[in-house]
């Protein structure tokens, strides 16, 4: 049987390009603007991880000074490859300035959104060296009997300041923006900001970022079993958390492959078509103790 023409060309974006491909991914993803980031080979790299910090003491003027060394540990921090495939009409090839531009604004987007919903649990991590907060303690902005979506979110400050960690950023969905614009006190007036304003930028101090990556849809139980919860953010210490990159972006053109959207065969040629793919290679490392996520409804069955 005849495999299927491809008539790919692997093409070098102009540098600036590139960058504002990564810059703009960046700028989509709320785990990569509040976490560290740092550069990759293409074997990955070793991370150092600090398990207990030293320890100082008081010493009398002549007395030998106190000798504490920290706890140290190594993570390996492994490139997994994220790429999409979007198609074009054959129009955009009449202006170049155009086919860059309708990357830089769709692609981005794309690759930071799978990004923040698998490092939140949303789908499964692409290897074992890529830290996901699936198994992090959770809090709910769906607050039950005797609870508080302010005083969940405070809990969610106490545990990880119980695992030496300071609540420094919160990466929230849109569905976990409504849940805290809905929050109340006991005046009936909104907690969180003013009905003017929908922004949120800072919570208990942390920094509030917003990404439609950072959800996961709930499930109904069955019969009597409780269902689960959505995951519509997570706060933590994202100085505990760094995320890296191998490169820029490769991108590669077809106008000749056969695309499959869904369940149906799209051939590009036949439809004056052609496809772009973006691939970048993208780590995640982090100390899961030090994070919590925030929950939302359960679905009803």
């Amino acid at each position: 049987m005849a495999g299927i023409p491809t008539n790919r060309t692997t093409i070098a974006l102009p540098a600036e390009v590139s960058a504002e491909i990564i810059q703009k991914t960046q700028q989509a993803s709320a785990v990569m603007t509040l976490a560290s980031q740092m550069s990759l080979s293409g074997s990955g790299a070793v991370i150092p991880v600090i398990t207990a910090d030293p320890e100082a003491n008081w010493v009398n003027e002549t007395d030998p000074k106190p000798v504490s060394n920290p706890g140290l540990a190594t993570k390996q921090m492994q490139p997994y490859q994220l790429a999409v495939i979007v198609p074009f009409s054959n129009q955009f090839r009449r202006d170049a300035n155009a086919l860059y531009a309708a990357i830089v604004g769709r692609l981005p987007r794309a690759l930071a959104q799978k990004f923040d919903a698998t490092v939140i649990g949303a789908v499964n991590a692409p290897g074992e060296n890529f830290d996901t907060f699936a198994a992090a303690a959770a809090q709910s902005l769906v607050p039950g009997t005797g609870e508080t979506v302010y005083g969940n979110l405070v809990a969610a400050y106490a545990d990880i300041a119980a695992n030496g960690g300071i609540m420094d950023g919160i990466a929230i969905s849109p569905v976990g923006t409504s849940l805290l614009l809905g929050a109340t006190g006991s005046d009936n007036r909104p907690i969180f900001n003013s009905a003017a304003d929908a922004a949120i930028n800072r919570i208990l101090g942390a920094r509030t970022i917003e990404s439609r990556g950072m959800y996961k849809a709930g499930a109904a139980g069955q019969g009597t079993a409780a269902g689960t919860p959505a995951i519509v953010g997570v706060a933590g210490d994202w100085t505990q958390a760094v995320w890296g990159t191998v490169g820029d972006v490769d991108i590669s053109i077809s106008d000749q492959s056969t695309l499959t959207i869904g369940t149906q065969q799209i051939n590009l040629w036949e439809r004056n078509m052609f496809a772009v793919r973006a691939e970048i290679e993208v780590g995640f490392r982090a100390d899961v103790n030090c994070f919590n996520l925030l929950l939302g409804a359960t679905p009803s069955a």
